[in-house]
């Protein structure tokens, strides 16, 4: 019998621990795939730090290191050093990356570190019980935001790929999203530019994929799909924000 879909090999045979609706397993997944069709499953490392993505380590074959709270870019630079030959990612969601690592990716990108960053944006605190991240949406209601993010209480979202992509050093940058068969099929191509940018040497590369959070956003998961078309698409634009993989 022709096999026509099968688990990644480098994704554990396992049940995975996200809530019903998640998105962070089909990223997984295209993480997974990625690395399978490159062939360099021997020859990479994953930083996995503080939020949902915590139990990583559960459901990849290859190596993952743990970092603490927004420190991923810091252990994949110090890991990249040591190991330039080999392939190393961070796998963050918006309250790590966007709040309290926010000076680390940054710093990263200007010092254009030769590693890859999956930047999962849900806009919300996930694993913590809801609490409003940078990313979150004006308006939207949080378990500290109960009446809604104000702007003149909590200022604005803030937007990584727009802010990144004018750090000298960043070579590439785009945002994606898992809502769609289509978009997925996006999602996926950007994945493998960004680990292939790292192949090629070229520096900083990072994927912002835009996800679900239905458990704390109380929604089922057909409606969290619409809200995050219909609220966060408008205000994080998809697209390609910087590329200069092509530079010599």
């Amino acid at each position: 019998m022709e096999v026509l879909f099968e688990r990644p090999h480098s994704l554990s045979n396992v049940v995975n621990s996200y809530c019903p609706g998640c998105t962070h397993g089909i990223i997984h997944r295209l993480v997974a795939e990625v690395i399978d069709e490159m062939g360099i499953e021997g020859e990479t490392i994953g930083i996995a730090p503080v939020g949902c993505s915590v139990t990583a380590y559960n459901f990849f074959e290859f190596d993952i290191q743990q970092a603490a709270h927004g420190r991923a870019p810091a252990v994949a630079t110090g890991i990249k050093r040591v190991h330039p030959d080999k392939f190393v990612f961070t796998y963050q969601g918006d309250g790590d990356l966007a709040a309290i690592g926010t000076a680390e990716i940054v710093h990263a990108a200007a010092r254009s570190e030769n590693i890859t960053v999956i930047f999962v944006n849900n806009a919300i605190y996930g694993m913590t019980g809801g609490q409003m991240a940078p990313t979150s949406l004006v308006g939207q209601v949080t378990q500290t935001t109960p009446y809604g993010r104000k702007v003149e209480n909590q200022g604005y979202p803030l937007r990584v790929c727009e802010l990144l992509s004018t750090v000298e050093g960043a070579a590439y940058i785009e945002r994606v999203s898992v809502d769609s068969v289509q978009n997925i099929k996006k999602a996926k191509a950007a994945i493998r530019k960004a680990f292939e940018c790292q192949k090629n040497k070229k520096g900083f590369s990072l994927v912002e994929v835009l996800s679900t959070c239905p458990t704390n956003w109380g929604k089922e998961p057909d409606e969290a799909l619409e809200w995050l078309r219909e609220n966060m698409m408008p205000h994080y634009p998809l697209g390609v924000y910087c590329d200069y993989t092509d530079k010599d």
